[in-house]
């Protein structure tokens, strides 16, 4: 569902950041509040949770987004855009501290793989200008990694919260999107066609996607969780050449060769253990 972000925000990237971010969190939230409201006022009693909760993960949904939209004011994108995507692989190092957890070879290997097959994505797509003049931007793209690698990890200790509160975390993830939009940007009112894209987002890569990651950051394994994330870019990038918006390139294959090495080499201990069962 993330990778299908890029192709659809093409068609709507003349709508102002945060207020795209307000659309589409409410539109996430409302679907997320329609599956809760089947199940009557059992279903609502699970949007009141400890303030911790909303703490972990409204900063990680809106702090993230503030962060990153910030990067890309003040950077150029490709910069912003790479140091942003260190989020998988320090998923990976911070899941080491969780109780339980062990981090091992094969996982750093594979991060760093991934990492590598990231960044040839990232690199194809412009020309890079580190300079002294973008450090504002640059620390923002930082504060971004860092922000969604800790609400993910974080997520983890939130076990007994149920996924039904992401719901309610996305409508005051929404809430504060308007009002950072109604201090920096001008409303733009989107056509009937941009109305649509906005719902689709709502539906999918900003709705039904961070259910599912909430889900998966506290019951799955954490650390292939975070390698399988550079995933996101290469299945981006195939989409927007399959979509004609891009073109096929031999970076494209390396980095598809590379990103699935990295997966592979992270999940050694996974196909270890069918080994055993069989």
């Amino acid at each position: 569902m993330w990778s299908l972000l890029a192709l659809v925000t093409s068609k709507i990237i003349d709508i102002p950041q945060f207020q795209l971010l307000a659309l589409t969190f409410t539109v996430g939230g409302i679907i997320g509040l329609l599956f809760v409201a089947k199940k009557g006022k059992a279903g609502f009693l699970k949007l009141k949770q400890p303030p911790l909760a909303w703490i972990i993960s409204v900063g990680g949904l809106f702090g993230y987004h503030f962060f990153y939209f910030t990067a890309l004011a003040n950077a150029p994108v490709a910069d912003a855009s790479l140091i942003a995507y260190l989020w998988p692989l320090l998923i990976v190092f911070f899941s080491a501290f969780l109780p339980g957890e062990r981090l091992l070879w094969n996982h750093v290997l594979g991060a760093l793989i991934g990492l590598g097959g990231a960044t040839l994505l990232v690199v194809g797509e412009g020309d890079f200008s580190f300079s002294s003049e973008y450090t504002f931007g640059y620390l923002a793209a930082v504060g971004c990694a860092i922000t969604w690698s800790l609400y993910s990890v974080l997520n983890r200790t939130q076990k007994d919260i149920p996924t039904e509160a992401v719901a309610g975390f996305c409508l005051m993830t929404a809430l504060l999107a308007a009002i950072s939009h109604f201090l920096t940007e001008q409303w733009v009112s989107p056509t009937s066609e941009q109305w649509m894209a906005i719902i689709a987002l709502g539906i999918g890569p900003v709705g039904a996607a961070f259910y599912a990651w909430d889900y998966g950051t506290k019951h799955g394994n954490i650390r292939l969780l975070g390698v399988l994330s550079y995933g996101t870019p290469l299945l981006s990038t195939i989409i927007l050449t399959l979509s004609g918006t891009s073109e096929a390139t031999m970076t494209l294959a390396i980095a598809c060769i590379l990103i699935t090495a990295g997966a592979l080499i992270a999940s050694l201990e996974h196909f270890k253990k069918k080994a055993t069962v069989l």
